[in-house]
């Protein structure tokens, strides 16, 4: 049989077409691969979007910081504002701790977050936190708690972005109580820190 010039022309073109497309599939199925120690993994690459509704969920502090949720930029107290409760000074708020813990609670963590508001708007600020405790137990093992109550905010604070230079710590443990009953009530308003203004500005 006689194909011509044109007919061996066209299924060269065709066969050609057909080893592109058989190519090119190939290339764009191969995994992506990583060798990990002896073992050939595949690797799994997926891209983390954020939505523009959770963006505003949330105001970031710092590079790699801790971020501090929207609600707490919303509820933060203002300058001049004050407060009924603790030894705080406004219009920072005290934070409360369960029995013989030191550790912020999570409903404590949005007092927290508006305190280092108000410090991240007043760079001029520094502060003192008081670490206390309720009268039970002896007297040293209050001030070793009332410490580490105190210090445990401080770093909690360092972690939203505030200068740890502008913070002081003391524990009067069970010394300065608020109040001066002796129940659960009392007792769980004396499990604080007070915030303090030490120095307001120049």
């Amino acid at each position: 049989m006689y194909w011509g010039n044109t007919g061996i022309k066209v299924c060269l073109l065709v066969l050609i077409s057909i080893l592109s497309l058989t190519l090119l599939g190939g290339c764009c199925k191969k995994p992506v691969k990583a060798v990990e120690g002896e073992t050939l993994v595949t690797e799994q690459i997926e891209e983390t979007t954020v939505s523009p509704e959770e963006m505003s969920g949330m105001a970031e502090v710092g590079i790699g910081e801790t971020e501090i949720q929207a609600e707490a930029v919303e509820a933060a107290p203002a300058f001049g504002e004050t407060i009924s409760e603790g030894r705080t000074s406004a219009p920072m708020h005290p934070v409360y701790f369960d029995f013989d813990r030191f550790n912020i609670r999570d409903d404590m963590k949005s007092v927290m977050e508006g305190n280092a508001l108000f410090l991240l708007d007043h760079p001029e600020i520094m502060i003192e936190i008081q670490g206390n405790c309720d009268e039970r137990g002896t007297n040293e093992y209050n001030l070793a708690l009332g410490e580490r109550r105190a210090k445990g905010a401080q770093a909690y604070l360092v972690n939203l972005g505030i200068n740890p230079d502008r913070i002081e710590t003391v524990s009067f443990g069970e010394e300065q109580p608020l109040d001066l009953g002796h129940n659960e009530e009392a007792w769980a308003k004396n499990r604080r820190d007070d915030f303090v203004i030490t120095k307001a500005g120049n």
